[in-house]
């Protein structure tokens, strides 16, 4: 048996998945968490990482490695490979004056053009014009620039302040493409973006080199936790894994319900969206992965539940004694402001309250459809931008949730399928380590747990459009 394995290096945790190179089936697992906070040391996402490798069983057994990671990170690497600061997440917001100044001095449009993105507080170009401003003498020492992936990668094939080659940095184009300056179409970094950002000369500034989706790297600098003849992949940012864990082809989109939401799918064009709704990613596969990102998603069903006094099955149960619509009940839910549409500081609200409509099932129900009635808004949005819908792949924790179910089948039009819960990133990033390995794109089948019959019900997003003004 030939093993691969996958690394989903997350915001909240390390997970290695090792699968079966014929079959796909997963064979072990392993995990570690991560520190809290939207700043960290990348040190300990190193040691996560073999914490995670030994709670996996180890390596030993295993061809071929790739890590998935979360993206937009900021990693400052002095000449020496030393991490300057700690690394600037993608939930680290204090960049946001730094994209609106990037904004006006260059254009939304000109920014889309080159670069599929409109600048917001997550992305990496945005996070080294806030250094510039704030930390001059960490900006000035700046002599490459990673992503958590990138980084991580860098290090498990031995190299590091003690084998310090920046030129061996690599990444792929998923990830690279959620920098703010990198153009997927042409596959290429703007250099003249990350000067603007830094205010200086960056030809001596060193960028991982992108790689294809079948190049492999070699360990150079064998360890206990990462053997010599383990074959190393590019690697992927997270969602563009978690598209190749799910085999997502043309005409599949995915809807993810995590702490935030997203709506992505793949595309053999770019997108180009100069509102900044649609971000123009490329995917781990060599085509394009247009995707909206809304703040509110699994929480909001965590906080209705919490007003309800229920648990989630519970709040299940209640929503699903409700009729389509909650009796007119709507609830706009921007509980921490929202990304899509950008209203960072918007609060929740909770329209069209009768004697009626206020009861226990109608708020349940509201919850649900408030937050799909965003999502549907991020589908539409992605639509428009050249993704072809034929079927919703409905992932993450709450989508198992029988009501969360039955209300997707009832605000989207297309069909409403439901994969089997699984570490997709980490999987994903398993398909491209054996990608890298045999150079050809595994075809592992993804077992579905659901498909529900279409159920549209035109009136929910027709109520929350009324009010949401979407």
């Amino acid at each position: 048996m030939t093993l691969v394995a996958g690394v989903d290096s997350s915001t909240q945790s390390c997970k290695v998945v090792i699968r079966d190179l014929d079959s796909g089936a997963v064979v072990r697992t392993g995990r570690a968490p991560h520190p809290d906070g939207t700043e960290v040391d990348p040190e300990a996402w190193w040691d996560a990482l073999r914490s995670a490798v030994e709670d996996a069983g180890g390596l030993d057994d295993v061809a071929a490695i790739a890590v998935g990671g979360q993206q937009h990170g900021l990693v400052a690497l002095d000449d020496g490979g030393r991490v300057i600061r700690p690394a600037l997440l993608w939930n680290d917001t204090r960049s946001a004056s730094a994209a609106t100044d990037l904004i006006a001095e260059l254009g939304a449009d000109a920014l889309a053009a080159r670069t599929g993105l409109v600048p917001v507080a997550s992305f990496t170009l945005t996070k080294l014009r806030w250094m510039r401003d704030n930390e001059p003498q960490n900006a000035a020492r700046i002599a490459a620039v990673a992503l958590p992936h990138d980084w991580l990668t860098w290090r498990l094939r031995g190299f590091g302040p003690d084998n310090p080659v920046l030129d061996e940095l690599v990444t792929d184009r998923s990830d690279a493409s959620g920098t703010g300056y990198f153009d997927p179409s042409t596959n290429e970094y703007d250099r003249d973006l990350l000067e603007v950002a830094l205010g200086r000369p960056v030809e001596g500034v060193v960028l991982p080199t992108v790689l294809n989706p079948s190049d492999r790297r070699t360990i150079v600098r064998p360890s206990a936790d990462f053997p010599a003849d383990l074959i190393v992949g590019a690697g992927a940012g997270d969602n563009a894994a978690a598209a190749l864990g799910l085999d997502t082809r043309p005409g599949d989109v995915v809807i993810s319900i995590g702490t935030s939401g997203t709506v992505f799918g793949v595309t053999e064009s770019p997108a180009t969206d100069s509102s900044g709704t649609v971000a123009g990613f490329a995917d781990a596969a060599g085509a394009f992965l247009p995707l909206v990102a809304t703040l509110n998603a699994a929480r909001v069903l965590d906080s209705v539940a919490g007003l309800l006094g229920v648990d989630h099955n519970e709040l299940a149960a209640l929503a699903l004694q409700a009729e389509p619509g909650s009796a007119g009940l709507v609830l706009v839910p921007y509980f921490e402001g929202e990304r899509t549409p950008n209203l960072p500081d918007a609060t929740a609200s909770l329209l069209g309250l009768t004697l009626a409509s206020a009861t226990r099932p109608n708020l349940a129900r509201a919850a649900v459809e408030g937050l799909f009635c965003g999502l549907a808004d991020g589908l539409d949005a992605v639509r428009a931008n050249g993704v072809l819908v034929s079927r919703l792949l409905l992932i993450g924790g709450a989508a198992q949730n029988p009501a969360v179910i039955a209300i997707a089948t009832q605000v989207f039009e297309a069909p409403v399928v439901v994969p089997e819960p699984a570490e997709y990133v980490a999987s994903g990033a398993a398909a491209q380590a054996a990608w890298a390995l045999t150079g050809e794109r595994q075809d592992w089948p993804v077992a579905l747990v659901s498909a529900p019959p279409v159920d549209y019900r035109p009136v929910i997003r027709r109520q929350y459009s009324a009010v949401a003004g979407s």
